[in-house]
């Protein structure tokens, strides 16, 4: 081996031992340990904030829901009420009708009376 490839493949040795040397893995500092918080409580809430947006949806869908089927309630409800209301206002019509004859006929017997 030449002289010179030698000092360029120690010349190269010593140059990765360098580079190796500099990615040695070292303690967080305080910074880097707060930022590391800092990630861990933004991810933890946006967790919870996506959490409480599902769970928004879900009741969402449940009060359109219950609201649909209340307004349904509501309808049938007011069905029943103007149908009595009108089997009892015709009710009322034939019991004023019925009064209305016999005042009549009381009328014409009273009338009847009256010539003799």
């Amino acid at each position: 081996m030449k002289p010179a490839n030698f000092f360029y493949a120690a010349l190269a040795i010593a140059m990765l031992a360098a580079v190796l040397s500099g990615c040695q893995r070292r303690e967080a500092g305080p910074a880097e340990e707060a930022g590391r918080k800092i990630d861990e409580v933004t991810q933890q809430a946006n967790a919870e904030l996506k959490q409480a947006g599902t769970e928004l949806k879900q009741a969402g869908a449940e009060l359109k829901d219950a609201a649909h089927e209340a307004g349904k309630e509501l309808k049938e409800a007011a069905a029943i009420t103007r149908d009595k209301i009108n089997d009892a206002t015709e009710t009322a019509g034939q019991k004023l009708e019925k009064a209305g004859e016999k005042m009549q006929e009381s009328a014409r017997e009273a009338k009847q009376e009256a010539k003799k």
